[in-house]
């Protein structure tokens, strides 16, 4: 028996050999730095991954209106092709109506060596150009009282927007009101610069205090129309959602979208989560929802939920622009399973593939979808995309199951997009009053331009109604 804590004979060392204890120091100080140096490097890698993946998806939320990323290496020449290549030339065409007309004499001595010139035929030519004046009407108005009740009555003109006298006498008109709200709410003008065209355009001076007094009364016009919008959004079988981030004094809050076949409606609400969302549609909506896998909109527990593929492919394809080359399959794989979705619609559309077909072909890329969830990526951003994908896996091919359902939600990013802008130029509201003016014609404006109807004409015509309307952009409303 061997003795305990001993090695056996046959398990001693051969031959030892020493190293001396100052390499042996050296050797094992050499290890730790090279310790320190990896772990300081490996931080400095998921830094630098962190801001990367950061600045991506700030590219994505703040791009530029017409940003198209990297720039082509050799750009074609921009314009037409000259010669017979140019296409079908257009010109200016002439005007319907002549308001003034004007003669042009020749001169009486040729400008080129000055002699005598006799006139042989002419020529027209139109001018369309802006006559820079403001119209000042005054309304004398009769003012009685009843000889039953003994009330204070006056009388109104078609062409008035308000009984105010007195303080309110001087007012702005209803068209250059129209203006104002479309160059401020539509078109994305600050009031400052809103007022500067009116001023530069049309010699009509007014205040952004004025401005603004005078576009929430708008708004409160305005109001049986916009709650007519929402009723609508309500009511509408497809909705797409967004949201984006808005100041109301200085602070951080929310402008919320919904886009609907007919209607637009805005709402600037504190908080982007599913209270919020409710204020719009409401927590019995059934139809069909449109957004970006934003997790609150799935509270919506009646409606049928599409989430956006666009979001999808742009993830994907910017993780494997930074993935590591052990970890580009999963992206790619998904990347490709989406884009076959997409060309399966495409083939649907066409009249290639017949509805069985296309049942046949969903469940197919729903089970694949399945499977390759059920590998766990070991990467960390694989691992955050596939939580994702089985959060959303119910509602990715809605629009396969449903055909002409829209597979994106680009219809409210780009209602959402001129709020973006115009928040980046004036900054937002500076009050609660002034973003809700700011919804309510905002969404007022934008369902006109949406169903192709005139938001000037309908403006006035709102601005001067004696009585609350609600424009005809509101189905069934007159």
């Amino acid at each position: 028996m061997k003795p305990i804590g001993r090695p056996a004979a046959d398990e001693w060392p051969k031959s030892i050999e020493f190293v001396p204890k100052r390499e042996l120091d050296r050797a094992q100080q050499e290890n730790k730095r090279l310790r320190k140096k990896i772990e300081r490097l490996e931080q400095e890698t998921e830094r630098l991954r962190r801001e990367l993946e950061a600045a991506l998806r700030a590219s994505r939320r703040q791009a530029a209106p017409h940003s198209r990323g990297t720039p082509k290496a050799n750009p074609l020449r921009p314009g037409r092709k000259p010669g017979c290549r140019y296409g079908r030339q257009a010109c200016r065409p002439a005007p319907s109506r002549v308001d003034e007309q004007i003669a042009v004499p020749l001169p009486e001595r040729c400008p080129h060596c000055g002699g005598g010139v006799e006139r042989e035929s002419c020529e027209t030519q139109y001018q369309e150009e802006i006559v820079r004046r403001t119209i000042v009407r005054r309304f004398d108005i009769a003012v009685g009282r009843c000889r039953q009740c003994q009330r204070r009555v006056q009388g109104r003109h078609r062409l008035q927007t308000s009984d105010a006298v007195g303080v309110g006498r001087a007012q702005v008109g209803p068209e250059a009101l129209t203006l104002a709200a479309i160059l401020n709410k539509q078109m994305g003008l600050s009031l400052g610069h809103t007022r500067q065209v009116l001023s530069y355009g049309f010699g009509l001076e007014v205040s952004r205090g004025g401005l603004y007094r005078a576009l929430a009364r708008m708004a409160g016009r305005a109001q049986p129309t916009y709650d007519g919008l929402v009723e609508t959004a309500r009511q509408a079988l497809v909705n797409g959602m967004d949201e984006t981030g808005w100041k109301v004094g200085g602070k951080l809050q929310w402008l919320h979208v919904a886009v609907s076949a007919q209607v637009t409606v805005y709402a600037i609400l504190p908080g982007r989560g599913y209270e919020q969302a409710l204020m719009i549609l409401g927590a019995e909506y059934d139809g069909f929802l449109i957004h970006d896998g934003w997790a609150p909109y799935y509270r919506f527990v009646r409606a049928f939920h599409q989430s956006c593929l666009a979001h999808l492919l742009k993830r994907c394809r910017e993780m494997v622009h930074i993935a590591s080359p052990a970890a580009l399959a999963f992206p790619q794989a998904v990347e490709h399973l989406l884009e076959t979705g997409l060309r399966l619609r495409d083939r649907y559309e066409r009249g290639e593939v017949s509805e069985r077909g296309l049942s046949i072909a969903t469940g197919k890329l729903e089970a694949k979808l399945d499977r390759m969830l059920e590998r766990r990526p070991r990467n960390a951003a694989n691992h955050r995309l596939a939580r994702h994908l089985e959060h959303e896996l119910l509602w990715l091919f809605t629009f396969l199951h449903c055909p002409g359902l829209d597979a994106t939600n680009n219809a409210a990013e780009r209602a959402i997009r001129g709020m973006v802008i115009a928040r980046k130029v004036w900054g937002g509201s500076r009050t609660w009053e002034g973003a809700r003016t700011h919804q309510i014609l905002a969404s007022v404006l934008r369902t006109c331009w949406q169903q192709g109807k005139d938001a000037f004409t309908r403006c006035v015509r709102l601005l001067r109604a004696p009585r609350a309307v609600i424009l005809d952009i509101v189905p069934g409303a007159g």
